[in-house]
């Protein structure tokens, strides 16, 4: 489980919908976290899944962690993966890619 900057980033982010199972359908949802991508967003309701993406925590005001979804397509691309047409490997689907990279 990723901590956040903040108790109330925590909250909001960990914060479960009784009517919604998915963020992105439920209005009293704020924020997003893309365990992958490394990123923040305040979550936009227009039926989609799109998101802006936040710099800074709107509660504590600290500076997010830069976003890590160019990195996250270069590897695959270094690992001659095309996200748009191959099986993504489980690795790729979280947090866990970058762990892989600090080891090497």
């Amino acid at each position: 489980m990723t901590t956040h900057c903040c108790e109330a980033m925590n909250s909001h982010l960990n914060w479960r919908c009784d009517e919604h199972d998915d963020a992105f359908d439920c209005p009293d949802a704020l924020v997003d976290f893309s365990a992958k991508f490394q990123e923040y967003g305040l979550i936009i309701h227009d039926g989609g899944t799109s998101s802006i993406t936040m710099d800074f925590c709107p509660w504590c005001g600290r500076r997010l962690p830069e976003s890590q979804r160019d990195r996250w397509f270069d590897e695959l691309e270094r690992l001659g993966i095309d996200p748009g047409e191959d099986r993504l490997p489980a690795e790729f689907q979280d947090a866990r890619w970058l762990a892989s990279l600090h080891q090497e």
